[in-house]
This record gives structure tokens, sequence and C-alpha cells, in this order.
């Protein structure tokens, strides 16, 4: 009884330190390098006209934020991002609907996506810009182009991937098609589906870093392409970190959701396990 006693009261303050070292470990390599690149850059082993230091790109983004440019690039980009990203999830997540629910439109549609998926979405950019031009239509379509795929592959297979034993338990439970799908094959395909949400968001971003580049008058990607014309690193180096920032945050964001989506996988666990 007093060893339980024990354990019970050291609980606590053991389980707050491991999740204070989880939460601080991905973080560990990321700020050792930083501060050996602001100390090299102090000391003279880095040039700085080849990479400023880090409070050379912090003084950097101060100052396009205080002139508003940062902040205007940065709404265009993140709308370019999502308007993509919602386009695209929508028309790969019903074309897996399609063709996962249904044998005929497997037949029909999944032959022609899968052949369409193995071209390089990034290699349709003169194609696109003769049909769009090089406004905001052109950008939206590349990435929705680059975030239909995975989407449509993860849903595609987490709906086929669904227990055969656990559908035919359904039909015997005279559940209707609706009923069907939203209790046992939906759920039953939702990790694959995040997990392809996940893919695609950082295929969402790197599409767009290339479209911005490559034809933009706006946007983080013209803020970089601009500040290349006038050597201007500060400014490209703080772009770079930029993407790297959103791209951690949708990440963030995606598997955030995926704990209180699949909480039912965990209750359901936790009983069996009792």
């Amino acid at each position: 009884m007093e060893m339980q006693n024990t354990n019970k009261a050291t609980s606590p303050t053991s389980n707050w330190g491991t999740v204070t070292v989880q939460r601080l470990l991905p973080w560990t390599i990321p700020v050792i390098l930083v501060l050996l690149w602001q100390l090299g850059s102090s000391v003279g082993w880095i040039d700085a006209n080849i990479l400023p230091s880090p409070l050379g790109v912090v003084q950097t983004t101060i100052k396009s934020l205080q002139s508003g440019t940062l902040e205007k690039n940065l709404a265009i980009s993140l709308y370019r991002a999502l308007a993509g990203f919602v386009i695209g999830g929508v028309i790969g997540f019903v074309l897996a609907l399609c063709t996962g629910l249904s044998k005929t439109m497997n037949l029909l549609l999944d032959s022609s996506v899968q052949m369409l998926r193995n071209i390089p979405h990034l290699a349709l950019i003169p194609l696109v810009i003769l049909w769009f031009g090089v406004g905001e239509s052109s950008k939206i379509f590349l990435v929705a182009i680059g975030v239909l795929f995975p989407i449509y592959i993860n849903t595609y297979h987490g709906l086929r991937s669904v227990d055969p034993k656990l559908i035919e338990m359904g039909r015997s439970y005279q559940l209707s098609k609706a009923q069907l799908f939203f209790k046992i094959l939906l759920p039953g395909a939702l990790p694959t589906i995040l997990m392809g949400v996940r893919y695609a968001l950082g295929v969402m971003w790197t599409t767009l870093i290339v479209a911005e580049t490559l034809a933009a008058s706006s946007g983080i990607g013209y803020m970089s392409t601009n500040a290349q014309n006038f050597m201007d690193m500060s400014t490209i180096l703080m772009c770079i970190v930029i993407y790297a920032l959103l791209g951690k945050a949708s990440d963030l964001m995606a598997k955030s959701l995926e704990n209180p989506m699949l909480e039912w996988q965990n209750a359901g666990g936790a009983t069996h396990n009792g």
C-alpha cells in the first residue's frame, strides 16, 4: 500500500516532466542549428553576403511587417493555398468515393485517374500559363491538381481497406447504404484519409512555392524572386523560413484533428484491452 501511495504521489510530476520533454525534444535540433548559425555569423565564420545571420533575418521580417509588405503577400499566399486545397481536396474526395464505393465507377474512372497521377503536376506549368495566364487562376489550379491525387489515393485506399466482415455485419443488421457509409466505411477509412490530408498539405506548399516563383506579382514566392534580383539574401531567407513555418503549422493543425476524430478507435482499444 505504501508503494502504491508513493507512485500516486510522484506520478503527476513524472508525467508533467515526460510531457515537457516530449514537447521540447522536437525543437532541440532546430534551436541548436540556429544558435550555431548565429555564432558563426557573429565571429565571422559565415559571410553575411552569402548567409545573413538569424538576427539579420529577424530585422528584415520586422521591417517588412512595419511596411505592410509581408502581411499583404502572406495573405495572398494563404488565399491561394487554401482555395487550391479546398478545390483539389473536394474533387479528390468525391472521385475516391465514386471509385471506392462503386465497382462500375471504379472500372470507369480509376485507371484514368492513376494515369493522370503519374504525370508530374509541376510539368503542367507551361500549359497552365497558356490556359489561364499568370493570374490567380493558374496558381490555384496548380495547387488543386497537386492536392487532388494524395487525397484521392488515400481516401480510395482507406475505403478499400475496411474490413469486409464489418461491412457484412452492417448488412446483416439491415443498415441502409447511408448508414453503412457513415457508421462503418467512413470511420474505418478515416485514419488513411487524414494521412492523405497531411501529405496533401505538404504538396500544397511545395506547389505554391514553385507557382509563385515562376509567374507571380504578389505572394511570398514573389517576394523571394524579387529579392533575388536585388541580391537581398535576408528577404530570401525570411521567405524560406515563412514557408517552413506555414508547412509546420498546417501539419500540426492536421495532426491535432486526429485525436478528436479518431477518439472512437482509442476508446474501442481501451474497451478491448479492458
